[in-house]
């Protein structure tokens, strides 16, 4: 289980959070490409139209008679050779609906969260506390955890319109509930901001104080050991020095 950030929901950092079984880290490239590619053509609308020969007006009427012109035979200008005619094998209206099947949905949207997982793009928060829309709040939110100019993903445990409206006048970031989320918008993000009541998993608590002070004063009385040796160490060379410099003027004077 992979260990991702845990903030509460004043964006303030609690400690790291272990993401529940289902984040075993396995992607399945596979079963990604294809709901993402239904996911594309099932928004596709199928409008695309053009008109056949048999569906252009006019041209009833063969535009000059057959022989004697010197120009080429024509018996419609419904043609499609002629501007404005008919046209041929051109779209017609359909639909592009690509269903996809239950288990493989599932497969490709747990492949995309273990592929977040896998990159560090995941931040578990608290729930979030909105008793009224505002999105000046959101946005202060957002720029405390460094997702100001991100992709943002906002999975809530249950539908929050609150949380909705104060994001919906901010175009790179999306709500929507944990259950709801498809592949696509998963991979859509940048970041992915889940609430820890949906999500599941287990709250690590950051380790004590106390041990990182003994770890620190260690250090310091190293350092001290160190600068004590060095200093007798510079004494020693000093008195040593003068020594020497005292028998040589001796000397001299005699």
């Amino acid at each position: 289980m992979p260990d991702v950030h845990h903030y509460t929901a004043a964006a303030e950092r609690k400690g790291s959070y272990a993401l529940p079984a289902d984040f075993d880290g396995r992607v399945n490239q596979a079963a990604i490409h294809q709901a993402v590619r239904a996911f594309r053509n099932n928004q596709r609308q199928g409008t695309a139209s053009t008109k056949t020969r048999s569906e252009v007006s006019g041209g009833s009427r063969k535009p000059w008679r057959q022989k004697g012109t010197g120009r080429a035979r024509q018996g419609t200008t419904r043609s499609p050779l002629w501007v404005g005619g008919g046209v041929v094998f051109g779209p017609r209206p359909r639909s592009y609906r690509t269903e996809v099947p239950r288990k493989v949905r599932q497969l490709a949207r747990r492949s995309a969260l273990n592929a977040r997982a896998n990159e560090g793009a995941i931040h578990v928060i608290e729930a979030l506390q909105f008793e009224a829309p505002k999105t000046r709040r959101m946005v202060g939110l957002l720029d405390k955890l460094g997702l100001t100019d991100k992709r943002v993903l906002i999975l809530t445990k249950e539908p929050r319109p609150e949380v909705y409206l104060s994001c919906r006048n901010l175009p790179k970031v999306r709500v929507m509930r944990y259950s709801d989320a498809p592949a696509y918008d998963v991979l859509w993000c940048d970041f992915l901001l889940v609430e820890e009541d949906a999500i599941g998993g287990i709250a690590v608590a950051p380790a004590p104080r106390a041990k990182r002070v003994h770890k620190a004063s260690a250090v310091s009385k190293k350092t001290t050991k160190k600068k004590a040796v060095k200093k007798t160490s510079a004494t020693a060379s000093t008195t040593a020095a003068g020594k020497t410099t005292g028998k040589r003027k001796s000397g001299r004077d005699a």
